[in-house]
Order: C-alpha cells, then structure tokens, then sequence
C-alpha cells in the first residue's frame, strides 16, 4: 500500500515527504524529480517567491545508489526564503523574548476571505492566522510534486505515462483532444500558460495581465490524461475503493481547486444516455478483442478503469490575496478592516496542473500496486504481464 506524508510549512527551514509502500528495485532518476519541480515553479502569473526558490529534491532515506530498497522513501526541499523568516519561523524559542506567544511584526490579524486563515485560527485557538496560512499555502505542493514524480517513474514502468495542459483561464478556453494534446506535448511544455493552441495562449496572458493591473487574480481550468493504464484497476465493490473516487479526493485536495469531473464530466447531466454511454464493438485489431467508439466516461466505468485514456478535469478558483484586498475583519477587536496581503501569484493554473498530474500518479501508483502486488518492481512487473488482459470467456463447469 503507497501511502504519503508530507510536513512544513511556507517560510519554515524545509518542506519534507515520506512515501511509503514503493516496491525495491525502482530507479529513481533524481533530475528528472527536480524536472517536475521546476515545471511546477513555471508559468505566466506566477508571483515573486518561484524568483526566490529554486526547488530541488533532497532524499535522505529509502535509496541506496539511486535505487528503492523497500524502506520508506524521504526526501527534503530547502526553503531558501528562510533564512528573512528565521526568526518568525524558528522551531526553537526565541532567546530574547520569555513569552509564550513572542510577537514577530508578521503576525496575522487580518483574515483573507477564501483562505483558511480565519477557520483556522478558529479551529485551533491560535492568536493570529500565521500558523495557518503557514502550513495551507500551496507551497506545500512542491512535496506532493516531487513524491508525484516519483510514482511517475513506478508507472513509466509499467508503460504508463501522465500528462496534463491548461483549459481555460478566467473564460477564456480551448478544448483539443487528448490524442492532439499528446501528440503535440512539447508546445504545450513550451507555453507560458501550457496550453496548446497558441492563441488562446495569448488571450489567456492578456487576461492575467488585466487582473495583475487590477490588483485582482484568476483561475481556470486544467486536464489531465493518463495513458496505458490496464483494465480493472479499482474497484466498484465499496465506495472508498473506486478509482475515481480516489482520483477526485486527491485532486480536491490542492488548494483553490472547487470542482472535478471526468470524460464529458458535467455535461452528460444535458444529454440522453445514447449520447453518453461509449459503445463497443468487436475488434481484431486490439488485443483485448474489442474497443471503444467513445471515450465519454474519461477511462473509468463503476470505480473501474476500463482501459481507455483517463481524462480528468479540476476547476481552480482564483487566488485569494489580491493585492486590493477584501473586506473583512481584525479578530483583535472585530472592526472591519481589509484582508492582510502577502506576496502571491495573480495566476497559478498552469502550476495547479503539474500537482494535478503529481495526484493522479500519486492514486493511480496506489492502486497499481494494489491490484498487481510485488514486493520489488521487477515483481510487479511480472504479476502484471501475467495478468488476464483479453475479454474473459465463460468455461463449461466454471464456479464463476
């Protein structure tokens, strides 16, 4: 079972991650984490801390000579704007200061509508929101990144590859297909907002570039596609067991992101269901003996993939530090007064899709390893090669 853990917060001296249930024998190519990562930093309307950073993986535990050797895997990622926030941040006392609670000049008294600052310092007491938007800021994401990218190589393994590219941003959309997207991957790569057709590209930054004038921010939505993930991974039999499931709970978990659908996703609520459903026809040509005439169920049927391209979609609300605040309230007197402000992106779509293609790698690594088992990749490897892949055909005697 792939299980992971991620600690640290925003400003603090590192952020880390642990992911546990990696089969031994797996290389792990460290540039290419630190590929991901960088990816991550990238993007038109990303704000002056990815200037700051400059993201690299650090594994401390879990490899020997590059490999996986069944242990947990841990890897670091350096905070280089610590060293302004040292104090602010110190795990240790203060020497100077003998109270509980030492004031930094950073404190938080101004809650940002949309964050979670003023339902955490609710939740656990705190006297300003500090601690809170420490540890919910998606800097967080750069560990989910780096274990994603990880599990990227488990499945690149197993011939299965993610990818991801930007929809829309604030209205402004395209809507290619999966087979153009990856077929065309490396000007998707190149894009300052990764989306492939380039002038809706330049649409999309001239948008960005009025909500930074406006002292405003923006979201979008973006897709991600995996590919040469084999029939029945998942499972319909208990609902915490479907892949989709799984999939959007990962994915509903970065921050900002307010909506996922798969395949048609919400807009087969429009259509009938012969509009919908993917029909099947036999097939010579396709080693399963049969193959799809649609794929409007984005590669997932009753929890279960179903051997097709799994598309799936997050929708990512804008950002909620704007440089011209909104109005809210100081919880040391509850007088009205506008949202504190710290520096932020005015745009982190294309971003929020590299920790989007992280998640779905991260959940679809989980249940590979799962349904297939092994103890080391080779292992794995081997139990899936084995497995029944063609349709099944019903014997004369059979219990089933």
């Amino acid at each position: 079972m792939i299980r992971i853990l991620t600690s640290g917060e925003s400003h603090g001296p590192s952020l880390a991650f642990i992911l546990e249930g990696l089969p031994a024998g797996l290389y792990v190519d460290t540039e290419f984490v630190n590929s991901d990562l960088s990816r991550r930093q990238r993007g038109h309307g990303r704000g002056q801390r990815m200037r700051i950073e400059s993201d690299r993986v650090e594994f401390v535990a879990g490899l020997r000579h590059g490999y996986t050797i069944g242990s947990p895997l841990c890897g670091l990622i350096r905070n280089r704007d610590h060293k302004s926030w040292s104090d602010v941040m110190s795990a240790d006392p203060l020497p100077s200061c003998s109270d509980a609670r030492p004031w930094t000049g950073r404190e938080v008294f101004a809650p940002r509508p949309g964050h979670a600052d003023l339902a955490g310092l609710v939740k656990y007491g705190f006297p300003d929101a500090r601690n809170v938007l420490e540890r919910a800021s998606a800097r967080e994401t750069a560990t989910r990144v780096a274990a994603g990218a990880v599990c990227k190589l488990l499945l690149a393994e197993l011939n299965v590859r993610v990818y991801s590219h930007v929809i829309s941003i604030g209205g402004i959309s395209t809507d290619p297909t999966p087979e153009k997207v990856i077929a065309h991957y490396d000007q998707v790569e190149a894009s300052p907002v990764r989306c492939l057709d380039s002038d809706v590209a330049e649409r999309m930054i001239e948008e960005i570039e009025s909500a930074l004038s406006e002292g405003d921010s923006i979201g979008g939505v973006f897709e991600v596609i995996a590919v040469g993930i084999p029939v029945g991974v998942g499972s319909y039999v208990h609902f915490d067991r479907r892949l989709d499931a799984a999939i959007s709970g990962a994915l509903m978990s970065i921050p900002g992101v307010k909506g996922v659908e798969f395949g048609a996703g919400f807009r087969v609520a429009e259509l009938r269901g012969s509009k919908v459903h993917d029909e099947v026809e036999p097939s010579d040509l396709d080693p399963r003996g049969y193959r799809r005439l649609s794929n409007n169920a984005g590669g997932i049927e009753g929890g279960v993939s179903n051997g097709e391209p799994i598309v799936v979609r997050a929708a990512m609300k804008p950002i909620p530090t704007l440089r011209k605040p909104l109005r809210t309230l100081d919880i040391r007197d509850g007088s009205a007064v506008t949202a504190s402000y710290e520096r932020s992106d005015v745009c982190a779509v294309p971003a929020a899709g590299i920790v989007g293609e992280a998640m779905v790698a991260l959940e679809l690594a989980k249940a590979v390893v799962e349904k297939y088992g092994g103890d080391s990749i080779d292992e794995l490897k081997a139990h899936l090669q084995s497995s029944q892949t063609s349709l099944p055909r019903p014997n004369e005697g059979s219990k089933l």
